[in-house]
């Protein structure tokens, strides 16, 4: 495949799948700059791997894996553990496509931040309705593990959240 149709694919696949990244950027980042970082960042690695994808899995699964593995290294490289990011702390996402999230979602999202690495990884892939076996899959993960892995990160996600909602 030359370049210019390689490029073309490339963004083609990007427009209709950049909404995983950016739910992706959001648990991930705790500001505008780190969210832009980690964007940037998942984008190019998804350029240069995008040859070795292979077709064996869903281009989706794929996808997954790669910026997930993307924000994850990256935020071990950085030092940057996001993990205590408090609830009540809104940051805007100028650059994110769905601009007007409304509140509910701000604090889902930050509860969320403060998820482990892995609930994290489950937790967006749950929301992206993602089966169980599409979850194990891009996490390496056996089927039975995932659906006891997010029952576990809901209950932590519930304890987190229920005292702004009673």
């Amino acid at each position: 495949m030359d370049k210019s149709k390689k490029k073309k694919e490339f963004l083609d696949l990007m427009d209709k799948n950049q909404r995983m990244i950016h739910h992706i950027c959001r648990a991930y980042s705790n500001n505008d700059d780190d969210y832009q970082d980690l964007f940037q960042d998942i984008l190019l690695q998804l350029w240069k791997s995008f040859e070795s994808f292979n077709n064996l899995s869903k281009f989706s699964t794929w996808m997954y894996r790669v910026s997930l593995n993307t924000a994850i290294s990256t935020i071990r490289k950085a030092k940057n553990n996001i993990t205590h990011v408090e609830l009540d702390k809104v940051h805007g996402l100028s650059s994110e496509p769905e601009k007007d999230i409304d509140a509910d979602v701000k604090l889902l999202y930050q509860a969320i931040a403060r998820l482990g690495k892995i609930d994290k990884a489950i937790i967006l892939l749950y929301l992206e309705e993602k089966s169980y076996d599409e979850i194990a899959d891009i996490l390496g993960i056996s089927n039975s593990n995932a659906g006891v892995r997010i029952n576990r990160a809901k209950s932590k996600l519930e304890k987190m959240l229920q005292p702004y909602f009673t």
